[in-house]
């Protein structure tokens, strides 16, 4: 299995597959309070078998070229991760979601994560625009997209509905040929 290396402190982005539904189950428990509120993606994987199905639905996508979930890795322990959630080759656009535990909270490693994965999408795979989305309510989540030196495009009142609530959604961008000059981008008084 390939890993690219985020940086000297020995964090690394890998691809999450289903023969690793256990591992990743395991993360998903460590990770639910954080995640949970903003995202289905931890009620999405209440067990082995839905963490398999889930990681057999990226596999799927990866396969027609439609999307990708990586880990993002501390010292060998899953700690994180990120995702193409839609990889649309024919328009170009595609968007990048992530997640953490504890653990991996406050190092940069979603920034880093996601750097790699706009670099392979706009230097690799030649895509044209980058997406970031996120409840208007989670600030760590359109933090990340302002340090990543993307563009508050708007916000979809009340578009989302998640647990029974309805949030805005806050819809973050990058183009292609702004990304050369937003590849060290971090936002004033922000850490990396």
């Amino acid at each position: 299995m390939f890993a690219t290396s985020l940086g000297d402190d020995g964090a690394c982005l890998c691809p999450l597959e289903p023969w690793q539904a256990e591992e990743f189950l395991a993360h998903m428990d460590r990770a639910r309070g954080l995640v949970d509120p903003w995202v289905p993606l931890a009620a999405a994987v209440p067990d082995l078998g839905s963490a398999r199905a889930l990681l057999q639905r990226y596999a799927d996508k990866q396969a027609a070229d439609t999307g990708r979930i990586y880990g993002i890795r501390l010292d060998g322990t899953l700690v994180g991760g990120v995702m193409f959630r839609i990889f649309d080759r024919a328009s170009g656009t595609c968007e990048i979601g992530c997640w953490l535990e504890p653990a991996g909270q406050g190092r940069g490693l979603v920034d880093r994560a996601s750097r790699k994965l706009i670099d392979w999408a706009f230097d690799v795979r030649g895509m044209h625009r980058v997406e970031w989305i996120a409840s208007a309510a989670n600030t760590r989540s359109t933090a990340v997209a302002e340090r990543l030196g993307m563009t508050r495009e708007g916000v979809l009142r009340q578009a989302y509905l998640h647990h029974g609530v309805r949030h805005d959604e806050e819809i973050w961008a990058v183009l292609a040929s702004e990304w050369p000059a937003r590849r060290g981008h971090r936002a004033p008084g922000r850490p990396a």
